[in-house]
Formats: C-alpha cells, structure tokens, sequence
C-alpha cells in the first residue's frame, strides 16, 4: 500500500467533534498520523441540530488535525448514530435463469440492490444491508458471499440485517461535511465502526455485545458467529449522568462533568462517608463540599437505568445465551469507573473494557488508546476495507483516485437523491 494513502474519519457526537488521520504501515497496521477534538455544539443525542454550529466545530478539528499531520484534506469517512437509527430482518431471493451458469458476484449485489428497494415509512430510508445467510436451493450457508461465488443453483436467497434511519438526519450529515469544504467518501453505523477498532475475530465468533456508550446515545451491535446480528440505540448516554450530577449536588454543569470524570463511579460501595471533595463557589460564595458516596450514589443509580436498557436490548435479541464472549463496554462512557464491574452484577455476563488498539501500530500515543476514539479508529478501519475491496475490481465502472491517490468508492448513494 502505497504511503500517500490515507484515510480521514469525523466522529460528529453528542459531546465531542473528533477528527482522525491514519494510513496502514507496510505490516498491515493502522499508523495515526494526527488526532484533533473539539466540543461539540450542534449536537443532540446523536443528531445534528444546528448545522452553522456543527460546521465551525468540523471546521476547527479539520484545520487542527492538518497542522498537526502535515496532510491536506479533502474526503472524510463519517459516522451515523442516533436515536432515529432502527434495524430489521429480512429474507430476499431472486430465481436464477439456469443451472449451467455458476453463481456471481453479480447475482449477489443483485439480490442485496433489491433490499434497498422495500417500502420505509415516510421520512425513511435504508442505510446499509449486511447479509448474514445465504440459501442455495433450500441450503443454508453461514459466512461471507465469497463462499457461495462459483456454486450452482437455481434458488438464491439471504437473511438480512437491514438498518434504518431518518432521511432528514442524513442529509443534515451531508451538509454540513459540504459546508465545510469537504466531501464524504462513506457513511458507516457507528456500532459497527467501534466493533471494528475493539473486537477480536474470535470474540465476533464466539457471541459478543458491543455498547458504545456515548454522551447523547448508547449504541449496541451484537455479532454471533462473525456475523452481526442485532443493532439498537439507547436514547441517553453520559450526559444523563452529568444532569443527574448537577441537579443532585446543586452545582453547574461543568463542575458536574468534571466530578464525574475525576471522582465518580459507578459503584457506590466503593466509596466510605468520609471521603469529602471540596469544589469552588461561584463569585465569591463559599466552596461547595461533596460527599463521594452521595456522588457515587447519582452515578450508580443513572449507570443502573442505563445497563438495564442494554440488558433489555441484549434479551430482545434472541442471542443472550449465545454471547460467550460477554459485553465489551467502550466510549466515552466507558471510563467510568466500576462500570464493567456493575454491568457484570446486572446482566451476569463477563465485561471488558474495549480500548481500540486491536489494529494500531505499537508506537500510537497513548492519548489515541481511549475508548472515545473507538468509533473514529474504527471508520479509518472500514475505509481501509473499502479501499481493498475496490482494488480487487480496478477494471470495473464506477472508481476514481481521491486526493491523495487512494482509491475511493462513495460507499452510501441511498439518499444522493434527495439531497440533489
């Protein structure tokens, strides 16, 4: 892979602008070449609210992250989440003409082409269709199309996985990565990028949930034999808990997230009556004194809620005794202390903490090591794939070189209508 080739990602969320630049080194590894984050303004629950805002946040990580990278940039992959995101399943199947001709690749993009084309609600569309079975003839078979390619049959059909979201949330995505001088090269499920930067292959095997607890929303991806399964978001994240914080100790918001990230946890036991923090008062009041066990009482009552939805979640799936690999807890919300330790208390399955250097070069700063960049690492991941898979059909209509000579697909053309 030649240097020049590099791959941007925006994570536009909730509480944080994140942007990351990342080229793969000659082992395969994922090198980051610079990271900039900024707060994040225009954004509420996962959804863009206002797009002037969201723009000059974008703009200010972009500037940063080319200072610091010495690299230009022109194309981004970028991140969709929200609490309008929804998922299905669906069965499709096209009849082949004969027998005598093998089964294509063709055949396949047909039958994932159809997916798109089912009837949404009003205000909807699809955003992606990952199979998860193919069937020939009646025959079941689990894993990548690839396996199928070259087989004979006259009845083609798969289970999908289909993810909805709102046209309206997209198309304000879109404008404003536009407004800021930029383009997108792919709209990726932010559940899926995370999955990418923290998950091993084995865990995807054996049954796993991922939970990226993010400032505005919970995303949560489960796969079962490599295979992902079900998708969900949870309308809250880290910024119930600060609330929570603010209002139960009568201080400003600030305060309250910063108490949290410093002192807080999700365990309230943890913590004796004596242990007494002490915060400044505003224009000349007296310090306020916090109480570490009420704190850690706030926390753990929101943190509870919170894991309850994503039990909830995991049970509605089917595949709760599936999951030997357990739960992997990332995002910004997972640095909350005790919080894998009180996951495993309600749901009874083992808990890590996903940090996303499964696919990062050993000399990384250890700033990037941060379950908050998972979703950020994990877009650069999914566009090195994209990448690879547009190599291996060079020949083929539809391919340009980006800026940086990479070559580039436009991974998501499922709302290009209505935005033009």
């Amino acid at each position: 892979m030649k240097k020049s080739e590099i791959i941007v990602s925006l994570d536009i969320g909730t509480t944080k602008i994140a942007a990351i630049v990342g080229e793969k080194n000659q082992y395969g590894k994922i090198e980051i070449l610079g990271l900039s984050k900024t707060e994040s303004v225009g954004v509420i629950r996962g959804v863009v609210s206002n797009i002037e805002k969201t723009v000059n946040s974008i703009k200010k990580v972009v500037s940063d992250i080319e200072q610091e990278a010495e690299v230009s940039i022109g194309e981004v992959y970028v991140g969709i989440a929200g609490q309008h995101i929804k998922s299905l399943q669906h069965r499709g199947g096209i009849i082949r003409d004969t027998l005598d001709d093998e089964i294509s690749q063709e055949d396949i993009t047909i039958l994932r082409k159809n997916m798109f084309k089912l009837v949404m609600q009003p205000g909807e569309k699809i955003i992606d269709v990952i199979p998860q079975e193919y069937i020939i003839d009646k025959q079941q078979f689990t894993g990548e199309a690839i396996g199928i390619i070259g087989m004979a049959g006259i009845s083609l059909e798969a289970n999908f996985h289909i993810i909805v979201g709102k046209v309206a949330a997209a198309k304000n995505i879109e404008r404003c990565i536009k407004r800021a001088g930029l383009e997108m090269s792919g709209m990726i499920l932010e559940p899926i990028a995370s999955a990418e930067a923290v998950l091993s292959k084995e865990e995807k095997d054996a049954g796993v949930v991922i939970v990226d607890i993010g400032g505005g929303t919970t995303d949560i991806a489960i796969f079962q034999d490599g295979i992902i399964r079900h998708t969900a978001v949870i309308p809250f994240g880290g910024n119930v808990i600060t609330e929570d914080i603010k209002e139960g100790c009568s201080i400003i918001k600030t305060q309250a997230e910063a108490l949290k990230i410093k002192f807080g946890s999700a365990l309230a036991k943890e913590n004796s009556d004596e242990e007494i923090v002490s915060i400044p008062g505003l224009r000349g009041r007296p310090p306020k004194e916090i109480s570490l066990k009420n704190l850690s009482n706030i926390i753990q009552a929101r943190a509870e809620e919170i894991i309850e939805y994503i039990y909830y979640e995991i049970k509605n799936s089917g595949y709760e005794k599936k999951l030997i690999a357990g739960i992997v807890l990332t995002g910004g919300g997972a640095q909350l202390k005790h919080i894998a330790q009180l996951t495993e208390f309600i749901t009874g399955m083992d808990t890590r903490i996903g940090y996303p250097s499964e696919h990062l070069a050993n000399n990384i700063p250890e700033k990037v090591i941060n379950p908050m960049f998972s979703t950020g690492i994990g877009l650069i991941i999914k566009g090195f794939d994209y990448i690879e898979e547009q190599k291996k059909n060079l020949n083929k209509p539809g391919h340009k070189k980006n800026k940086s000579g990479g070559v580039i697909e436009k991974i998501r053309k499922w709302f290009d209508d209505d935005i033009n």
